[in-house]
This record gives structure tokens, sequence and C-alpha cells, in this order.
């Protein structure tokens, strides 16, 4: 007597791919809306009239009320604003930089990164305020 073997097929279920799918769009729906942009906390000075930027060219230089300076939200000094500037610049020369400040920032504060960007001849320079 002879035995004969039979050849198993594997076969995918595919009941399950549907919701496999549905996880992965909800996954990457859920990572796209992550947003990497660190802000500090201040309250915007108000504008009679404010012109709108693009937000994929720009280098945001934030001083808070104490006079403290963040570069793309991060704690920074003027030294290391100045190298970051630089080498922006020579990358991508139409790089806008925005100056946000608290409203009850102390004017000196903010001169001290106007006259960094005099000396540097910086002329793409923006300062944010809150829209009315």
């Amino acid at each position: 007597m002879r035995l004969v073997r039979q050849r198993k097929r594997f076969v995918v279920p595919l009941n399950s791919m549907s919701d496999v799918a549905f996880l992965l769009l909800i996954f990457i729906m859920l990572v796209s809306l992550i947003n990497y942009r660190r802000e500090v906390k201040i309250e915007y000075p108000e504008a009679a009239a404010a012109k709108k930027t693009s937000a994929e060219k720009n280098l945001e230089i934030w001083v808070d009320r104490a006079g403290a300076l963040y570069l793309d939200g991060l704690p920074s000094d003027l030294t290391a604003i100045e190298n970051s500037i630089i080498s922006t610049y020579q990358e991508a020369p139409d790089t806008r930089i925005h100056i946000i400040a608290d409203r009850e920032t102390p004017f000196i504060s903010i001169n001290r990164v106007l006259q960094m960007l005099q000396i540097l001849q910086y002329r793409v320079v923006s300062f944010v305020v809150k829209d009315q």
C-alpha cells in the first residue's frame, strides 16, 4: 500500500487585511499631526496691519520678558544666534528672520538682537505681532 502525500497550500487570510490597512491609516494620520515646532510662551504685541510670510524658510529668534534669547524655541545666546544666522545665510540667502518678543520685553533686549543683525547687514527681518 502506497501512501500519497498531499501538498498543503499556504493561504494568506485576507479577512484582516482591511483592519491592518485601517490601523496603518490611523497611525499615519496621528504621526502627521505632531507639531515639531518649539515655542516660547509669550504675549504678542498688537499691530494695526500685518503681513503674512511663508513659514518654510524662517529663522525664529524669541525674546521673553526677562530678555532671554531662544533660537527656534531652544535657549541660546547672542553668539550662537549670530553663528546660526551666518551658516543659514550661506545655505539659503532668502531665509527670513522673525523676531518674536513678548509685549512686556524691554526694548534693550530686542535692541541687542537688532544691533547684531545690523552688524551682519541682514535685511530680511520681520517682527511677529498678534493679528487683531
